[in-house]
């Protein structure tokens, strides 16, 4: 049964896992607290992919480790039970003698899944599970989704007015919000894996989609170009970070693939339906590339398409105290593009603001 600090001390843990963001990927993010008569001894998370998980640098942190035998040591996610990168963390555990361990939430990863949990209790380690699952569930979403559905979780990013449009009617949209917003897009940028657009977009704003306004990895860019159209000289097309670029299969023999791929660029092809590119072989795509979560900063047209497919999990949305008038480009479905047929449902998180603008967040249940 947990104990009433438990929720305490994995609140802790919460707020060290979320410190690895950006950074992990494809790993989860993990946080631990050692806890010895009621105070935290030790702490630490999983800080770079390929680097120590969470309980070793929690465990390495303890000064007097002959209080780890009568320690409870709470972490997020289950300690993995297999050789990866590093050594499996349920061994290190029942080789420090943890007597009990408080774990958020378990692992889908199928090379741990429930293991990590069976080697605790065949040590007579103490185990609690679900302390605040629903938040760990939370904070390891793109990695719960990859590890389940196979793809990756998809955030649709847009910037609207308060008559909810994104452009004026002679197409400019270019700082409807303020500094602080941006910034906030540019934080979302570096803890998202890639960022996808369409052709449309980059040829009217000549997009670089780097992260510039805080400090932070740069995403990986996604493309969707059908007709491999867009110039060479596209800043999208630069060194600053990998770019993938999808086309219609029908446009393989293009020579101008060569001379992406000669920059660097990776070219993958996919189906087309009806004019638009298959999207979800396009997200099975980034899924093979290891790439768990995408943001969606493309336009209306891009965005009714992901929301129309079903293969949304999340809509942000900044929302500017402007009027753009009734010609305007609005945030959805304009010109006519149909969505689905079904209600979409939304669950939103509490506002947030930044400056004069206003940050929903909004999941879909699909």
């Amino acid at each position: 049964m947990p104990h009433c600090e438990d929720a305490i001390f994995m609140r802790r843990a919460l707020e060290l896992a979320v410190q690895g963001a950006g950074n992990v990927s494809p790993n989860p993010m993990v946080g631990s607290v050692i806890v010895y008569n009621g105070e935290i001894i030790g702490e630490g998370y999983h800080k770079k992919f390929g680097g120590p998980h969470a309980e070793v640098n929690a465990i390495e942190s303890v000064s007097d480790e002959h209080k780890l035998r009568h320690a409870t040591l709470y972490v997020t996610l289950e300690p993995c039970a297999h050789f990866g990168k590093t050594p499996p963390c349920s061994d290190l555990l029942v080789q420090k003698g943890i007597s009990r361990v408080v774990i958020g939430c378990r692992d889908p990863n199928v090379e741990v899944a429930g293991k990590g949990i069976a080697k605790l209790h065949a040590a007579g380690i103490l185990v609690t599970e679900g302390v605040l699952e629903a938040e760990c569930l939370k904070c390891n979403e793109a990695f719960i989704k990859s590890h389940t559905k196979g793809l990756p979780f998809v955030t649709i990013k847009l910037a609207q007015t308060l008559d909810g449009k994104i452009a004026t009617s002679l197409g400019a949209s270019h700082w409807i919000t303020g500094e602080e917003a941006r910034s906030e897009v540019h934080r979302f940028r570096s803890i998202y894996d890639a960022v996808l657009v369409g052709e449309a977009t980059v040829r009217a704003d000549d997009s670089q989609l780097t992260v510039r306004y805080c400090a932070g990895r740069n995403p990986l860019r996604v493309v969707l170009d059908r007709r491999l159209s867009l110039p060479l000289d596209a800043k999208i097309f630069d060194i600053a970070a990998p770019t993938i670029v999808f086309a219609s299969s029908s446009w393989e023999r293009l020579p101008k693939v060569e001379l992406l791929r000669n920059r660097g660029v990776t070219v993958l092809f996919v189906n087309e339906h009806a004019g638009e590119l298959d999207l979800r072989s396009v997200l099975a795509e980034l899924h093979k590339q290891n790439v768990l979560s995408v943001m969606v900063e493309g336009g209306s047209r891009l965005s009714a398409s992901f929301v129309r497919a079903r293969l949304v999990d999340k809509i942000t949305m900044f929302i500017a105290p402007k009027l753009f008038g009734s010609d305007a480009v609005s945030s959805f479905a304009p010109l006519g593009i149909s969505m689905p047929d079904q209600a979409v449902n939304l669950r939103f998180e509490p506002p947030q603001f930044f400056g004069n603008d206003v940050l929903l967040e909004a999941y879909i249940s699909n």
